[in-house]
């Protein structure tokens, strides 16, 4: 449902993220007051109540930010928790989660696929294509817009060039270019 230009709401089942942006942190802040007071009157007027200690806010930014900065967002008359991580129908919002995660899964594969030893090509690359690459993709449709970023798109590619090497096992210094040909896995980006 959008909302207006600045602000967006996307329900699933009984959950529901409300997304609102701003040229400032203020103003973000300010359009999401906005709109969860919109939001609360209607439930209101359709006999239903937000529960505030099941709600929490988040301050995404595509620009790094010096200044730690807390918002104040209500619902009921009553400020929101401040997170740095969120969780939303098994997707977890955190610039850090997805990197860490892959990383340690591809490092555990790589105990088992030696140069000289162990899983070959073809088991690794199945293994990326049927239990990474899913995992890597769940929810795309909601994260996609950060791949507009340079940085997320930098990790992004981080995690593919790790798999690609240990599928390949060539000299750490090949290009991206490639690793894709040789392993014949399409870039993410």
């Amino acid at each position: 449902m959008e909302l207006t230009n600045r602000s967006k709401a996307i329900a699933f089942a009984d959950d529901l993220i409300i997304l609102a942006r701003g040229e400032t942190v203020a103003e973000a802040e300010n359009y999401m007051n906005l709109k969860l007071r919109k939001i609360q009157e209607w439930a209101q007027n359709n006999k239903m109540k937000f529960n505030e200690n099941k709600s929490k806010v988040m301050l995404m930014s595509w620009r790094k930010r010096e200044e730690e900065k807390e918002i104040d967002i209500y619902i009921n008359n009553k400020a929101l928790k401040q997170v740095n991580s969120l969780t939303y129908i098994g997707i977890i919002f955190d610039s850090n989660y997805i990197q860490g995660k892959f990383a340690k899964l591809i490092f555990s594969l790589a105990k088992s696929a030696k140069i000289t030893w162990g899983l070959k090509h073809k088991a690794l690359k199945t293994i990326y294509t049927w239990a990474i690459l899913p995992l890597l993709l769940y929810g795309v449709p909601v994260w996609k817009g950060v791949l507009n970023s340079s940085s997320y798109r930098h990790k992004l590619l981080r995690i593919q060039r790790l798999i690609n090497i240990k599928i390949a096992k060539p000299y750490r210094t090949v290009s991206q270019e490639a690793l894709r040909i040789s392993t014949g896995l399409m870039q993410l980006n």
